[in-house]
């Protein structure tokens, strides 16, 4: 005989929460893996999980803006002839026309530009529009080649080896029929309206002495002009690291899972891969043991929001940073000025992932023609550049009251962890103590 507590209010499962019996009934209904965009949702270690130790006695801090802090970098300055030199170390990760509508890309472009940093093509190749508003364009050289030309090559400043993304280190993507318009079907040699997916792979080398042979192709076709990145997914960034620098990149962009991505299985965002945290300091460490480290540059991309964020990344080691997500809200995504329209799809602003359905209000994520007329591509680029100024100045704040004049002569030192997890990840000390988790090993 079984007995009710009244006192007692039913207990549900931990592990079998409302969202997951959803999902369960979901794919019992339907037979389908979830797609989605956005990047992962769980709560990781993250930037938050730091603070920045200002400086007092035993450090000197600089006097306001009256003392200098360069926030400048130059990017390829291993082997290119020309190599990239940025007001601020904030860049635009690759996000494709295709996933984004013209008038998005056309809007990175000039935000990019009014505040003196780069942009980049992401899959499905170059538009007149996006290579006429960047002053600097950084063109992904991706597995699926959809829309590679050797002229297009030649246009860029900088070249993008992509290997892997962070959201999806190991798979490929997703492009729904519905965002493959007359435009991109012939950008991307693709038939219009049908569902197509991006490799996960290369098609023409299989490791890393492969990848040298096509850096070699690279920089043979752009005359050893343009710096040669190579982007991996946030897995094994020693090795990763290790094997890109071998292979003769100019800089290692290396993305953590809190990475955005256009579409892949949610499955996939939420467990494959490491939080951003958890990969810098391995990439850092391999740099330093090739003794490469600033001469092969470092770029940190997957969630990245803010100044703190950027200076936190930096005094890790990086030597620049790529947003990717914040871009697109800073030009108007998920605002809730469209939140009736939100509604309707079935979500609410600043829940809208369903990016791969070409359905989106703010006219960012969509080929459809009314939709995409919704943003104002010089409006959306001021924004754009004004949220990267703010980003800018908060990261100098920082450095200022760390006693630093450059924003890369942040170090580990500036910094302690506020939970074990952080502190072991970040390789600083747990606040209050000089000790973190395996401290002594790598």
């Amino acid at each position: 005989m079984s007995y009710h507590n009244p006192f007692t209010p039913p207990r549900k499962s931990a592990t079998f929460d409302e969202y997951t019996l959803a999902e369960i009934r979901r794919a019992a209904a339907t037979g389908i893996y979830d797609i989605r965009g956005a990047g992962t949702k769980r709560k990781v270690p993250h930037f938050d999980d730091l603070l920045f130790l200002g400086a007092s006695i035993s450090r000197y801090p600089l006097e306001g803006y009256r003392e200098k802090c360069d926030t400048s970098v130059v990017l390829g300055t291993r082997f290119a002839r020309k190599p990239i030199h940025l007001k601020t170390p904030i860049t635009i990760a690759g996000m494709s026309f295709g996933a984004l509508s013209g008038n998005a890309k056309e809007a990175l472009g000039r935000g990019a530009t009014l505040a003196g940093t780069s942009t980049t093509t992401g899959d499905g190749g170059m538009t007149d529009e996006e290579r006429g508003h960047s002053q600097t364009l950084v063109y992904q050289y991706l597995p699926s080649r959809y829309g590679m030309n050797p002229k297009d090559l030649r246009r860029a400043d900088a070249i993008e080896v992509v290997v892997g993304q962070g959201a999806k280190p190991g798979g490929g993507g997703m492009l729904l029929g519905q965002k493959i318009s007359d435009r991109v079907a012939n950008m991307r040699n693709l038939p219009k309206g049908i569902d197509q997916r991006s490799a996960c792979r290369h098609p023409d080398w299989t490791g890393p002495d492969d990848l040298e042979i096509k850096i070699l192709e690279l920089r043979e076709i752009t005359d050893w002009e343009k710096p040669i990145y190579v982007k991996v997914g946030g897995a094994r960034p020693y090795y990763d690291t290790a094997l890109a620098v071998k292979a003769g990149a100019d800089v290692v962009v290396l993305d953590g899972m809190q990475g955005g991505t256009a579409a892949t299985q949610d499955v996939f965002i939420e467990n494959v891969g490491m939080p951003t945290l958890a990969c810098i300091r391995p990439a850092v460490q391999a740099l330093q043991d090739l003794g490469m480290h600033r001469k092969v540059q470092l770029i940190i991309s997957g969630g990245i929001r803010s100044g703190a964020d950027v200076a936190k990344a930096l005094a890790l080691g990086a030597d620049s940073v790529a947003i990717g997500t914040a871009a697109l809200v800073a030009i108007g995504d998920n605002d809730p000025k469209w939140e009736e329209e939100y509604q309707k799809l079935g979500t609410t602003a600043g829940a809208y992932d369903d990016w791969h359905e070409g359905k989106d209000p703010a006219g960012i994520t969509t080929q459809d023609p009314e939709l995409a007329a919704r943003l104002d591509p010089v409006a959306a680029g001021r924004r754009l550049a004004n949220y990267l100024k703010v980003m800018t100045l908060e990261a100098q704040t920082i450095a200022r009251a760390c006693g630093k004049n450059k924003l890369t002569n942040l170090e580990p030192e500036d910094l302690c962890a506020l939970t074990m997890e952080a502190a072991a990840m970040a390789q600083v000390p747990l606040a209050g103590t000089s000790w973190y988790p395996g401290k002594g090993a790598f």
